[in-house]
């Protein structure tokens, strides 16, 4: 009798191997779902539990970089040029202390068998000098969580690699901004550093987070120039207290004694709390 038994089709690809579904709008919840479980993953493998995050400009250069611009512009005589580099001269200050606070925390969290990790948006600016004053320190590890947008941001280089992370979503990077933050220092910045600095505010203001987060706000020149906190508070639209969820100041040395005191004051207080 002859062999009449047909051959065996093509398997079809698993649900979560298709990428065209894995890519479209149905496929949407399980990138969410990715996006908040691959970083816990990652977080607990590497026994991760608590960060100090750096929020600031990703415009914001290096002190080296924007002396050089300037010497290129002065060179060029165009007066909006110059005018632009020594801005940016100015501006680069913050990174240098960016940098500075991140190796201070980084060398306290090592001394101290701490277990705090900087955490940045890992890109250029502000967060790119977290994330080098933490590789500074000898065995110095740092976060950083980018995200992908139209024009590319790219990781800075100093981030290390197994907590290198790529988010598609803000809401779910900033869910893991506050998710491990024990401390906040917001630098000099735009709509981004604005939005995320904001939304921890509003979290700490509405207790909608349990634990007591020390944020501090870095160049009060800058910051009382850009926003007055006092105006809200004398209209009505903030409670006075609320002036007290944050403080201001000028140098790496001075938020550092600042947190690092609270901090420690908090571990007295909870000292099994993590999140």
């Amino acid at each position: 009798m002859a062999n009449t038994k047909k051959p065996h089709g093509e398997k079809a690809l698993r649900a979560y191997e298709n990428q065209g579904f894995i890519s479209s709008p149905d496929g949407r919840l399980i990138r969410i779902i990715a996006e908040m479980q691959e970083p816990q993953h990652r977080f607990r493998r590497e026994r991760i539990r608590d960060s100090i995050v750096f929020f600031g400009s990703a415009r914001t250069p290096a002190p080296e970089d924007a002396l050089a611009d300037l010497d290129i512009a002065k060179k060029s005589k165009d007066t909006k040029l110059i005018a632009k580099a020594e801005l940016d001269v100015e501006m680069a200050k913050y990174y240098g202390q960016a940098r500075e606070l991140a190796r201070l925390f980084t060398q306290w969290s090592i001394d101290n068998n701490y277990g705090y990790y900087i955490c940045s948006g890992g890109g250029p600016g502000i967060m790119e000098a977290a994330n080098r004053g933490a590789k500074d320190v000898e065995d110095g590890r740092s976060i950083g969580l980018n995200i992908t947008l139209p024009f590319e941001q790219y990781p800075n280089s100093y981030i290390t690699d197994e907590l290198n992370f790529e988010f598609n979503y803000f809401f779910i990077r900033k869910f893991w901004f506050t998710y491990l933050a024990k401390s906040i220092v917001v630098f000099p910045g735009g709509f981004g550093t604005f939005d995320e600095f904001f939304e921890i505010l509003t979290l700490v203001q509405t207790k909608k987070t349990a634990k007591v987060i020390p944020i501090v706000l870095f160049g009060k020149d800058f910051w009382n120039e850009v926003i007055n906190f006092e105006a809200l508070a004398r209209r009505g639209v903030i409670s006075p207290e609320d002036l007290e969820l944050f403080v201001f100041v000028d140098t790496a040395e001075e938020a550092f004694l600042y947190i690092t005191k609270e901090l420690e004051r908090l571990r007295l207080l909870f000292p099994n709390y993590h999140p």
